[in-house]
């Protein structure tokens, strides 16, 4: 990518800048102008008025926002951080955006589904969350919406990463120090690489800028902006993403022991929030609009485990 995918003095204000889609992002989106990225200390997504003035100070062209409050258990006992995070922050976002004409991107989860359905989940789909924080992220994406501003969401699922906290950094660990590790092998969905998802981020951005006219975003955004489903090609059980990254482990460390990689059910592992049985996410949109298909899971796998 070039660097002169952004005007002259556009700029991007990515929030969560340290978390494991925030710090994928800045080093992608670097390739396309100048980044602001500023610490949780400059920019709180807990307090609106912080958002707010750091949006006015910058006056940015595109505001990217991977920031979120993602502990799912732990907003069933704290919704109002949850929400503040996830709907509050997003709603000024939003705001401030539409002032200046800024694009935003924001990123959201199948949570807003309650994993009931039995096929991939497409956009056009009526969101049914069960949890405060599918119920958060989901306030969000309306708020976004409703606030006006040209936008894009990009709702996505089992995120990892060589970096960060996820499950397969979690998975690795153990299984260096246990003898058995029991997964459940009824929950389907995609394991979706963060880089993945920060190159498409990019190149979306890239498409936009390339037919924007004028210097103005409004009018790609009102033709391509929206809701889009952007997780890994393919689909597994968190068992066979288990199974498949220790079997991986084992061919690059042969002289390592590894666990033994067990299947149990839900109902085997009860956790304070119910987590969807399927969390499939259909993504032809993003392909027939942007022409970008997410990697499949095994090829992404393969890679985050070589550098793990």
């Amino acid at each position: 990518m070039e660097r002169s995918a952004l005007p002259q003095g556009g700029q991007i204000l990515l929030t969560g800048a340290t978390g494991q889609v925030g710090s994928e992002l800045l080093e992608t989106l670097k390739l396309l102008g100048e980044v602001i990225a500023p610490a949780r200390t400059q920019l709180d997504l807990a307090n609106p008025a912080s958002v707010r003035e750091m949006i006015r100070a910058v006056r940015p062209r595109w505001i990217v926002n991977p920031g979120a409050y993602t502990a799912v258990d732990k907003a069933e006992s704290e919704p109002e951080l949850a929400y503040a995070i996830n709907a509050e922050a997003v709603k000024v976002i939003g705001q401030e955006a539409k002032l200046l004409g800024a694009g935003v991107i924001h990123f959201s989860t199948d949570y807003v589904f309650d994993g009931t359905g039995a096929e991939p989940y497409r956009e056009t789909d009526a969101p049914s969350p069960v949890s405060a924080y599918g119920a958060s992220k989901l306030a969000g994406e309306m708020a976004l919406a409703d606030s006006g501003a040209s936008h894009m969401i990009f709702r996505t699922s089992w995120v990892y990463g060589a970096k960060g906290k996820n499950f397969l950094r979690t998975i690795l660990k153990l299984a260096r120090e246990r003898d058995t590790l029991r997964i459940v092998a009824d929950q389907f969905g995609v394991p979706t690489w963060s880089r993945d998802l920060a190159k498409m981020t990019a190149e979306s951005i890239k498409h936009c800028e390339a037919v924007a006219e004028s210097g103005e975003l409004a009018a790609v955004l009102a033709d391509v902006g929206g809701v889009y489903h952007a997780a890994g090609a393919g689909e597994t059980t968190w068992y066979g993403f288990a199974a498949e990254a220790v079997r991986l482990q084992r061919e690059l460390h042969p002289k390592v022991r590894f666990a033994e990689i067990e299947p149990i059910t839900t109902a085997e592992y009860p956790t304070p929030v119910r987590r969807p049985l399927n969390s499939r996410m259909n993504c032809d949109k993003l392909f027939a609009r942007f022409g970008w298909k997410m990697m499949d899971w095994h090829e992404s796998l393969r890679r985050v485990s070589a550098e793990i």
